[in-house]
């Protein structure tokens, strides 16, 4: 028998210019009463939310995880209300009786007697730590698509340089770039392309000339080239700076990166960023298989009258 957890609680159907909400009062004889209200998303009409919810002696509200609309909700809400964010798949309504207000109607129902799952959460400096973590990954992914820009000028031009050395965009590749774009290929100077070798690939000095022999770049590649390798830069020092702040937020939790660090083939860079996504506080995972599975690093069972068939890793439930 399903028991009633939460006397008073209200559920909400969020869109990105509109709050239905619905606070769901059951008594002692089992007997429901609604009552129902929409808000704006704007700041004003949150607040006016928030004390409507106080007004009712309402503080536990549940709300799915639509796009982004959620968050200035959650953030709104957290210092007074207990709020369980979940997937849609756990509130999904019956087809065909599916409306903004029978939505949060439906989700307050299921929520009174806890049939939600109620999504991971971290609290908020950790929030903010993973909100620069995922933009430096964004950054880094950015990063890679230039440099795929460039090798590809490079490979239009007949520039051979990623063919010989280890590490097209090191300082050898980088300087011998530079001098090239300067010049045409009836101009170079073999000695001077010599002198821009560094150490670690001066036994490949020929090869280095032979690859860049002939080579020809057009107008319209110097200048995507010039472009790309400037905004390959500013990146550079993006992602710097990203990493700077990111250390500085986690300084407090600074033992915690010392200890996932000693783990192998992790640094305290991939350390930080772990820790952004996770948290520090296990005990909100029930075990090690369910942190596991919200990572996304479990893979699903699929099995239908005694057959198993390949599947691979779900989607991290990173909310």
């Amino acid at each position: 028998m399903v028991k009633l957890k939460y006397s008073i609680c209200c559920g909400l159907d969020v869109h990105k210019n509109v709050i239905v909400a619905t606070i769901v009062i059951t008594n002692k004889d089992g007997i429901c009463e609604y009552k129902q209200k929409s808000f704006s998303t704007i700041n004003s009409d949150i607040q006016r939310f928030h004390n409507w919810l106080i007004e009712n002696n309402c503080y536990h509200v549940c709300m799915e995880s639509t796009g982004k609309y959620w968050i200035p909700i959650f953030n709104y809400l957290e210092n007074d209300i207990d709020v369980c964010l979940t997937h849609p798949k756990y509130v999904k309504a019956i087809k065909g009786k599916k409306t903004d207000k029978k939505d949060s109607k439906w989700i307050a129902d299921l929520y009174k007697f806890d049939l939600v799952r109620c999504s991971f959460i971290p609290p908020k400096d950790f929030r903010q730590l993973r909100e620069l973590a995922r933009y430096r990954f964004k950054l880094v992914c950015m990063k890679s698509s230039e440099k795929n820009r460039i090798q590809n000028c490079m490979t239009v031009s007949n520039i051979g340089i990623a063919s010989v050395l280890s590490d097209p965009f090191g300082k050898t590749a980088t300087e011998i770039m530079s001098y090239l774009l300067g010049h045409t290929a009836d101009s170079i100077d073999e000695k001077a392309v010599r002198k821009l070798i560094k150490k670690g690939a001066k036994a490949k000095s020929d090869e280095i000339i032979e690859a860049i022999k002939g080579y020809s770049i057009e107008t319209d590649l110097a200048k995507k080239l010039e472009l790309a390798r400037a905004h390959l830069d500013y990146l550079d020092n993006m992602i710097t700076q990203t990493e700077v702040e990111l250390y500085v937020r986690i300084k407090p939790y600074y033992g915690f990166v010392e200890f996932v660090s000693t783990m192998p083939g992790m640094t305290e860079l991939s350390s930080t960023i772990v820790l952004a996504e996770t948290g520090v506080n296990m005990n909100l995972f029930d075990d090690a298989k369910h942190l596991c599975s919200w990572c996304g690093l479990s893979p699903a069972n699929n099995e239908s009258a005694g057959k198993k068939n390949l599947s691979g890793l779900p989607k991290p439930a990173l909310t």
